[in-house]
């Protein structure tokens, strides 16, 4: 199949850039501690047999920043959820004059994106590291749990961020034009929308992933700033 072509540049993310200071913790939020962290842990550990690695599902920018060590990658089809840009942010994508919206996995459909083997030597670290990355408030927006994806006709659990419903920041589903209007134009001190929208598609595309819902959004923003926004 022919590589599809982006409308979305890295020339046209450029333009919605601009430096923004961290405002550092909002103060009308409350923070996770590290013993959240560490009953977080726990509760994955806890559901994972002694020796056994663990899998974990990738669908955003999990896919082209990682940050952590994995032994193995193949794609994957998580049944039962979606990708969908569903809560609202303030701070790291968007400020609170400017909020943004950030992506994650909600109920229904399916996603395919990346599995990635984390060995059982230094997991509960790179677990911690992934926590701490994932969720900073509370309650949080998204939380750890052990989901059931399929690869290559092989049904195999993994942990995914999912998306927390209770969540004041939770959104709901947004028409695309109006989550387009977003990314066009918020900004924080971690970058845009815009970029983070456009490494998630390239990178999704490189392992062939063609995702409709995403794919759609990348045009609408590309649109939109393109046109001055």
């Amino acid at each position: 199949m022919p590589a599809r072509h982006m409308a979305l540049t890295a020339d046209l993310v450029a333009l919605v850039h601009r430096q923004v200071e961290d405002p550092g913790p909002l103060p009308d939020v409350g923070y996770q501690t590290d013993g959240d962290y560490d009953s977080m842990v726990d509760g994955l550990l806890h559901a994972l047999p002694e020796q056994e690695d663990a899998w974990l599902f990738a669908f955003g920018s999990l896919i082209w920043k990682p940050e952590c060590e994995f032994a193995e990658e193949r794609c994957g089809t998580a049944h039962g959820w979606h990708r969908s840009f569903c809560f609202r942010i303030r701070r790291h994508r968007g400020t609170p004059e400017c909020p943004g919206l950030m992506m994650s996995l909600d109920r229904g459909g399916q996603c395919t994106g990346m599995l990635y083997r984390l060995p059982r030597r230094a997991l509960r670290e790179q677990l911690h590291k992934l926590c701490r990355r994932e969720i900073t408030i509370k309650p949080p927006n998204t939380v750890p749990r052990w989901i059931n994806v399929a690869s290559d006709g092989i049904s195999m659990r993994a942990i995914a961020f999912v998306m927390n419903r209770e969540s004041k920041a939770y959104v709901g589903t947004l028409a695309p034009e109006e989550i387009a209007e977003v990314l066009s134009s918020a900004c924080g001190h971690w970058g845009s929308g815009a970029e983070y929208l456009f490494h998630t598609v390239s990178r999704l595309e490189e392992h062939g992933i063609h995702d409709r819902y995403l794919w759609r959004l990348q045009e609408l923003v590309a649109q939109r700033i393109a046109a001055g926004r």
